[in-house]
């Protein structure tokens, strides 16, 4: 029986990870060593404001979510629970591939770091938006939005726990999401308020055409525990294929089926997901999760790995 951490994706603008931060002496530690790495303090990471610059606030809130799930598996490693597998979606890819040890942490904070030095957009340019569209079950999200000008696809989130939706993600235009969202019926497509990269759409190609020198100066190596990937239907077999996802991630839409379909395929009967990115009980997901985003969470999933008999490989785990 093997255990999967899925890791969602987005940046929030709200803290997380307060109650277990201040319960986790190892949480205290990390968030320390994740300041020298980044220039931030603690405060800024945990907690506080995020900057309002666009770059640097996906930045510093891209920080504080990769710091709070490598919290959460150090945290359960301490109580001697450990993924089987991972994957995650967007900035939750790239924390997977850490935890499996194609990076070290320091090598994805710089990233993260580096990220705050890409010049905003010309404040002539047109605005940017995300946007949730639910579908009925049965029909394409191209029938809503298929040949909207600056509406683009950007992720699949699956069905509904009820199977009655399909949930996807939409990037593009502000004015062109606003018009298409009062066009359709009343909750099918609804903006997403704070939410001005178009992230996953080409849109974002003038961030991916920064960032990637960076990407190019980490030495990536193979996984050593399976990663599922986000951006297509396989496993990251290789630190090429690490890279690939690192490099084609803010261009390119992201699936969450991808993820816990592979999960399920290699055996995964319990999952951890960690923080609120993938709402409790809104998606059907092919095996029971367990949320963590409180203290009592971690005595949860601790308990539930025992009684199941998770086994680890025997090869060992990666020290990421």
């Amino acid at each position: 029986m093997a255990l999967g951490y899925l890791l969602g994706g987005g940046v929030g603008t709200e803290p997380h990870g307060i109650e277990l931060h201040r319960a986790y002496p190892v949480m205290q530690r990390l968030y320390e060593q994740i300041a020298e790495w980044t220039g931030l303090t603690v405060g800024q990471i945990l907690e506080e404001d995020l900057p309002e610059p666009q770059e640097q606030r996906q930045s510093v809130g891209s920080i504080r979510e990769t710091a709070l799930a490598l919290a959460v598996h150090d945290i359960l490693a301490e109580q001697g629970v450990h993924p089987s597998v991972l994957g995650g979606l967007s900035l939750g890819a790239m924390t997977s591939s850490c935890m499996a040890g194609a990076l070290t942490r320091q090598e994805l904070f710089g990233l993260l770091s580096s990220a705050r030095l890409c010049p905003d957009p010309d404040p002539s340019e047109p605005a940017h938006a995300l946007a949730i569209a639910a579908v009925p079950a049965g029909q394409g999200v191209e029938t809503f939005v298929g040949g909207t000008e600056g509406v683009h696809v950007a992720g699949d989130m699956g069905d509904t726990a009820d199977g009655a939706l399909r949930i996807y993600m939409l990037g593009g235009l502000h004015d062109a999401m606003a018009t298409l969202a009062g066009s359709l019926p009343e909750g099918l497509v609804t903006l997403l308020p704070g939410r001005g990269i178009a992230q996953h759409t080409p849109l974002r190609a003038p961030f991916r055409q920064f960032i990637e020198p960076y990407i190019d100066a980490v030495g990536f190596r193979a996984p050593k525990l399976p990663v599922m990937s986000c951006l297509d239907r396989k496993q990251l077999a290789s630190g090429e294929d690490v890279q690939d996802l690192f490099k084609r991630n803010p261009t390119t839409p992201i699936s969450l089926p991808y993820v816990y379909e592979g999960m399920h395929e290699i055996g995964v009967q319990l999952g951890v997901v960690v923080g609120p990115a993938i709402p409790a009980g809104l998606l059907r997901i092919p095996f029971p999760v367990l949320h963590v985003e409180q203290p009592e969470h971690i005595e949860k999933v601790v308990s539930s790995v025992f009684e199941l008999g998770i086994e680890y490989p025997e090869k060992g785990l990666p020290q990421c």
